[in-house]
């Protein structure tokens, strides 16, 4: 139930999706996008998901994490209560030297925004980060979805 995770911009998009061993579609809204408690609703892959989020460690890395499937029709029927502001994007799992990158490609009003986040088992597990990794955002709140489905792309 902790979620253990580091994140970062895309530089170079066309190259990290080039391998992409599976891709698909994704939709969320935000029930609560308090940062002490996130509550999500996702659609992807046929599945309806409820997500609630706590606050961060003072790093970013790491926050307590609870998902549960819901049946897609009763997600759709949430959707329209989420607060404004639906996130949608295309996630491609990117493996590269034997870890597993899900890169989001954003649609819509954040067209532009490409990131890419690693799960991790441990906070200083070391990584090897691709030739298309660019900035580490990992702890900017600026690039979590939620803010980002308030807010807008950072500038």
């Amino acid at each position: 139930m902790v979620e253990i995770e580091r994140k970062f911009l895309v530089d170079n998009p066309a190259q990290a999706i080039l391998s992409a061993r599976h891709s698909f579609q994704i939709f969320q809204g935000y029930i609560s996008n308090d940062p002490v408690r996130t509550v999500r609703l996702r659609i992807g892959q046929g599945k309806g998901f409820l997500t609630i989020k706590g606050a961060s460690s003072a790093d970013g890395t790491t926050r307590l994490e609870w998902e549960q499937e819901i049946p897609l029709l009763e997600a759709k029927a949430l959707m329209p209560i989420c607060l404004p502001g639906v996130i949608q994007k295309t996630r491609h799992h990117v493996v590269e030297q034997q870890q597993l990158f899900e890169v989001d490609v954003f649609e819509g009003t954040h067209t532009g925004l490409v990131i890419a986040e690693i799960e991790l088992k441990n906070a200083k597990d070391k990584i090897q980060l691709p030739a298309w990794i660019g900035k580490e955002v990992t702890g900017d709140k600026r690039y979590y979805n939620s803010y980002l489905a308030v807010h807008g792309i950072p500038s």
